[in-house]
């Protein structure tokens, strides 16, 4: 019975054997996403009859299990795919790395050698010092033998510790030299993850075939992000704009002598269109953490592997002003900086692939780090003016001080009084006529009622602020005239990869003739897809009051038949290099404007005449008037086209009134303030602009002039 058992094991072991095949793949081509890639191969397979399995090794260990797809079936029906990691194959290496791991470990060799000397010779140190006692108690060394002794002792000792110097030297060469190889290694990309994916199939069929298989699959760690070079050797000239893509993988396989297409499509992106649902407004806490939902913001910026120092400049949307103190982190890392008093910041990357942007009263902006530089623009936090909030006066509900006593002590000026099983909250300070009044409750930027700021959660405040006498009421008026206290509650902490969603999925693919070979290490192979010849107009911009340099500029018509996307370009003006500018393409104007870098030889200078009065009382009104020059000079040879911006103050209160607009030559928007002047400059020739204007306000209060 026993060996009948045995015989059935034998026989299933030998029928799975025939039926269980590994199968080698022939990858034919490519398609490299924005992020991503899809891989052809084919394999060539031997089908019997009835059920076989067969197994699709040495692929790629980031495979996206539900992208794979089998064609070239005939007649034969998939009963299952499956797709696992193999930890015992190991990928194959390229031709530089067996090399250099051979020469690794011949130096390993080497080292334990000179290791193995060292130790003889020690052994032998040791040996001729335990047996240096000469003679006997019985019989004296005469003074010849001593002699001899004592110059073989020398000597060979001499010779042991000059040895054992030797081989110390060249353990540490040899170490040198394995340090070297160690760091080409890491050039290379090279890691220890030798693990390989493998595809088994299990197919049926009714009678024996040949089959020519295509297996299709989408892998992570590829992609590829176009880098553009701009050309202009004089601004009479047409454009040269040369598109190129930087294609990368790390999958674990090399891609020899292939065929490559290049795809604008994000197989990553959020594809499920949003459902546009009924919004029911309705009264809510002040201490809410309420938030409204802006819309999913257009982007199409990929994570660019390639840069590793990001430098720009932070401003705000309200003014156009830069902003100091902004808060830039690579997110998921430690790694972060500031912006300056300029709003410009510099950071290491240190293998993150998003930044976040944030500063206190502007939305944070999360972006894949696509460039060397990220010029961000922060909007304005609206968020309370989306509330809907009711406070209620005189609640008979008997109030929980707990909340309330907690910040006594640590909140300056904050006193609490408890009696008959109630307490009084009001602030040390405030002069009050009418006895123990309450202040003013600020919660989140809504104004509240005393028994909200009781029942609010302990855990539910991120800071608290106390505000007293003129500083309260030159802010919120009468109503401060028991003070402010201001309390700024926690918001949630999403943890998802940031509120950016690229929709711009396109179809536009470039299909390279030439065969290309991406070797496995994450090195940029430059493909070049196009060279452009592009009319374009030039112009200068100028706008002192926000940069006093002058920005050549190019407006290229007709420029969606270019297939561009957001990228880095390279700026070359008049033979030399100019620096780095950016290309948008998804902006909604008819024409695409390109920044080719500043002209130092176009000057703007924007003053105020020292001898303008500024400053006057009347009544209980402060007059403050501003009156600006702005110099431009031509230094070139030639006569240039300037666009200069300026702009005027728009009130945003009826206490602030802006009177005695002077606004010169210039096209004047009064809606936006902006004020516009378009000229034409002669060579080495200059102009001067003005305009003025008078703001006035109480006097008691501050404006952000």
């Amino acid at each position: 019975m026993k060996q009948f058992t045995l015989l059935l094991i034998l026989i299933s072991t030998i029928s799975l054997a025939k039926t269980k095949n590994n199968t080698v793949t022939q990858l034919e081509d490519v398609t490299v996403y924005l992020s991503g890639a899809q891989i052809n191969r084919t394999a060539e397979i031997k089908l019997p009859a009835g059920t076989s399995e067969f197994v699709f090794d040495k692929l790629s260990p980031n495979i996206q299990e539900s992208s794979i797809q089998i064609s070239g079936l005939e007649n034969a029906t998939i009963l299952s795919i499956n797709y696992g990691i193999n930890y015992l194959l190991k990928q194959d290496t390229s031709e530089d790395v067996e090399t250099i791991q051979k020469q690794i470990n011949t130096l390993n060799d080497l080292i334990q050698t000179e290791r193995h000397l060292i130790s003889g010779y020690e052994e032998e140190s040791y040996l001729i010092t335990q047996n240096r006692a000469l003679g006997t108690t019985a019989k004296v060394v005469n003074l010849e033998e001593l002699k001899k002794f004592s110059s073989y002792y020398r000597t060979r000792i001499t010779e042991i510790k000059s040895l054992i110097h030797q081989s110390s030297k060249a353990i540490s060469g040899f170490n040198s030299d394995i340090s070297d190889l160690e760091k080409q290694l890491r050039e290379l990309n090279v890691t220890e993850k030798v693990q390989t994916g493998e595809i088994k199939i299990k197919l049926n069929t009714n009678r024996a075939t040949d089959l020519n298989l295509n297996i299709k699959y989408n892998v992570y760690n590829a992609g590829w992000f176009p880098i553009y070079d701009i050309k202009a050797d004089k601004i009479n000239q047409p454009l040269e704009l040369s598109y190129k893509a930087h294609v990368y993988q790390n999958t674990g396989n090399d891609w020899d002598d292939i065929k490559l297409t290049l795809s604008t499509s994000d197989p990553n992106t959020n594809n499920v269109k949003p459902e546009v649902k009924p919004k029911y407004l309705n009264f809510i806490s002040s201490y809410s953490n309420y938030r409204s939902k802006n819309a999913t913001k257009r982007y199409n910026y990929k994570y660019n592997p390639s840069v590793k120092t990001i430098s720009g400049i932070v401003t705000s949307s309200i003014d156009g002003l830069p902003l100091p103190g902004v808060n830039v982190v690579e997110k998921g890392r430690t790694n972060g900086t500031s912006t300056d008093f300029d709003g410009r910041y510099t950071l290491q990357t240190t293998g993150g692939q998003e930044l976040v942007f944030s500063y206190v009263g502007m939305t944070s902006e999360t972006l894949p780090i696509h460039s060397s530089i990220m010029n961000v623009e922060l909007l304005e936090d609206a968020s309370v003016l989306d509330q809907v909030v009711v406070t209620a006066q005189g609640s008979a509900k008997r109030p929980n001080a707990s909340f309330a006593q907690t910040l006594e002590g640590q909140v300056a000026g904050l006193k609490i009084a408890s009696a008959n099983g109630s307490s009084n909250i009001n602030l040390r300070g405030v002069s009050t006529l009418s006895g123990n009044q309450p202040p003013l409750f600020i919660i989140d930027g809504i104004i509240a009622d005393e028994e909200d700021f009781r029942y609010l959660n302990e855990e539910m405040i991120a800071s608290v602020e106390v505000l007293k006498d003129l500083e309260s009421t030159a802010i919120y008026g009468n109503r401060g005239r028991y003070g402010v206290v201001l309390i700024e509650t926690k918001t949630d902490n999403f943890t998802s990869k940031g509120d950016l969603i690229e929709d711009g999925i396109t179809n536009t693919r470039f299909e390279i003739k030439k065969a290309y070979s991406i070797p496995n290490n994450g090195d940029i192979t430059v493909i070049e897809i196009e060279n452009y010849t592009v009319p374009a107009t030039y112009s200068y911009f100028a706008a002192p009051v926000l940069n006093e340099n002058v920005f050549l500029t190019t407006k290229i018509k007709n420029w969606e038949q270019y297939n561009l996307l957001p990228a880095e370009a390279n700026v070359y003006f008049e033979g030399s290099y100019s620096g780095k500018t950016h290309i948008n393409p998804y902006s909604t104007t008819n024409e695409l404007t390109i920044s080719l870098g500043v002209d130092p030889n176009v000057v703007v200078k924007r003053t105020q005449p020292k001898d303008y009065k500024r400053n006057a009382f009347i009544g209980s009104n402060k007059v403050i008037a501003k009156q600006y020059d702005i110099e431009l000079k031509n230094n070139k040879s030639s006569a240039i086209d300037v666009v200069l911006y300026d702009r005027i103050p728009i009130s945003q209160n009826k206490g602030i009134k802006i009177d005695d607009i002077e606004t010169g030559s210039s096209d004047y928007d009064d809606k936006k303030g902006i004020l516009t002047w378009k000229l034409h400059l002669p060579a080495n020739d200059k102009e001067v602009h003005k305009f003025s204007y008078t703001v006035k306000y109480p006097m008691y209060k501050r404006v952000n002039l």
